[in-house]
C-alpha cells in the first residue's frame, strides 16, 4: 500500500513558509445528476471498468511524474463526480501508483469525497485501510424537503448515518452545507447549522447557493419557476453563519469554508495558497513548476475520450501553456484573498515583477474592506469579503 493504515495527518498551522505539492484525483461519475451542478460529472447506467480506469490514472501520474520528478507529495484528494463509488482497491491501487512515482511526506493528508446515498461502513472501512485519512461528504442540507429540491437521492437521516460512520472510522472529516436555498429564513438557517456544528468535529464547509450556468437550475430560474434569495437575504444569511461559526469554535478560514485553527484542509490550501498541484483524471486542471515557468494544465473532460486518449498517448491532456507573470500574479491575486490569512504581497511582487498599487490598497483599508499587517501581508476584512469579487478587480486593475 502507498499509504499505511495508522499514518494520520497532522493538521498544519496556517501560513507555512515550506511549498506544498498536491495531486488532485477526478472520479468523474455520480449516480444522478444533482440540477445546480455545473461539475464535470457524468451518469453511467451501464457499469464503469474500474481496472481500465486504474491503468489509465497509473499511465497518467508517470506521465505527469516524468514532466514534474523530485516532488514530495503534501496532500491528495479524491474529488468528482463521487469518489465513494470506487472501489477501495481502486483506491488503494491509484495511492500505490502515485508512492511509485513522488515521494509521500509522512503527515501525507488524504481526502476522499462521498456522497452519503454511497456510505458503508465496510467501504469506508477500506477507503481507511487503502490509506484514505479524511472524508469529506456531501451532506447539502438536513431536512427532506430541501434534499429533494437539490434533486439529491439521500434523506437528512442517511446523511447523518454517513456522518456517524464516518466519525467512527476517520480522525478527520467534513462535510458541506448549501445555504441561500429558495424559501429559506435566518431562523431556519441558524437552526439547522446549529443542529450541523453539533456533528461536525473540526471542520465544515458553507457554500451559498449559486446558479450556474447551463444547469437545469438555471433553465428554471430563467423561466421565473426557481426564486432564490435577493442579496440582502442572502447578506443576512452569510453574516448568520459566520456568527455562529465562529462562536462554534469553527471560524472562517476562506470565504466559504470554516475549521478549528489547525484543522484546515490542507489540500485546498494549495489552491489558495497558490502552490503547485498535478491534476490528474477527465477534466482535471493542475499548476506544474516546470523550466521556470508556471503552466496551466487541463484534461479531455469527457471519461470515455479522456480514456482513449490515455491510453493511446499515455495521458490526456487537451491544454498545457505556460503562464504569463501578469496571468500569475493575477491567479495568486485571486485564490489568495480568498483567505483570512491573505497574501504575502512580497510573493505577489515575486509573481508579477510589480507590487500592489499602493492607492488602491490605501483607498480600500481607507474603506474598511482590507488591511495590512506588520509580517507584509495583505488580507480581506470580515466587512470586505462579501465584497471579495469587486476588491480583487479592483486590485487587479
Amino acid at each position: 500500500m502507498a499509504i499505511p493504515e495508522h499514518r494520520v495527518a497532522t493538521p498544519m498551522a496556517l501560513v507555512p513558509q515550506a511549498p506544498a505539492f498536491g495531486v488532485y484525483i477526478h472520479w468523474p461519475f455520480c449516480l444522478s445528476k444533482c440540477p445546480y451542478c455545473d461539475f464535470n460529472s457524468h451518469v453511467r447506467h451501464g457499469g464503469i471498468d474500474q481496472q481500465r480506469f486504474v491503468r489509465a490514472f497509473a499511465a497518467e501520474i508517470a506521465a505527469t511524474a516524468a514532466r514534474a520528478p523530485g516532488r514530495t507529495v503534501s496532500t491528495i484528494f479524491f474529488g468528482g463526480g463521487t469518489p465513494s463509488l470506487m472501489e477501495p482497491a481502486t483506491v488503494a491501487a491509484i495511492l500505490d501508483a502515485i508512492g511509485r512515482h513522488w515521494s509521500m511526506a509522512d503527515d501525507v493528508e488524504v481526502t476522499l469525497e462521498a456522497n452519503p446515498t454511497s456510505v458503508e461502513a465496510g467501504r469506508f472501512a477500506g477507503y481507511r485501510a487503502a490509506g484514505v485519512n479524511r472524508v469529506s461528504l456531501g451532506v447539502q442540507a438536513l431536512d427532506d424537503a430541501s434534499l429533494v429540491a437539490l434533486g439529491r437521492l439521500h434523506t437528512a437521516r442517511e446523511a447523518l448515518d454517513a456522518v456517524a460512520i464516518a466519525r467512527r472510522i476517520f480522525a478527520r472529516y467534513s462535510f458541506d452545507l448549501i445555504y441561500a436555498r429558495p424559501g429559506q429564513t435566518p431562523a431556519q438557517w441558524q437552526a439547522e447549522l446549529s443542529g450541523a456544528i453539533a456533528e461536525a468535529a473540526e471542520h465544515l464547509s458553507l457554500y451559498q447557493l449559486t446558479i450556474e450556468p447551463e444547469t437545469p437550475f438555471a433553465a428554471l430560474h430563467a423561466a421565473g419557476k426557481l426564486a432564490v434569495p435577493d442579496a440582502d437575504h442572502a447578506r443576512t444569511l452569510y453574516d448568520a453563519t459566520q456568527e455562529i461559526c465562529a462562536k462554534a469554535g469553527l471560524p472562517a478560514y476562506e470565504i466559504s469554508n470554516h475549521a478549528q485553527p489547525g484543522a484546515e484542509c490542507r489540500h485546498n490550501l494549495v489552491y489558495w495558497r497558490y502552490h503547485e498541484y498535478a491534476g490528474i483524471g477527465p477534466g482535471a486542471h493542475g499548476r506544474l513548476d516546470i523550466d521556470g515557468a508556471r503552466r496551466a494544465t487541463a484534461t479531455e473532460k469527457k471519461p470515455e475520450t479522456w480514456l482513449t486518449r490515455v491510453e493511446a498517448q499515455g495521458h490526456g491532456l487537451i491544454t498545457d501553456e505556460p503562464l504569463a507573470r501578469s496571468e500569475t500574479a493575477d491567479e495568486f491575486l485571486l485564490m489568495g484573498l480568498r483567505l483570512a490569512e491573505g497574501i504575502d504581497l512580497d510573493r505577489f511582487q515575486a509573481f508579477a515583477g510589480w507590487p500592489l498599487a499602493h492607492r488602491q490598497i490605501a483607498d480600500l483599508a481607507q474603506h474598511g474592506l482590507v488591511e495590512t499587517t506588520p509580517e507584509g501581508r495583505l488580507r480581506v476584512t470580515p466587512a470586505g469579503f462579501p465584497l471579495l469579487d469587486a476588491i480583487v478587480a479592483d486590485l487587479a486593475a
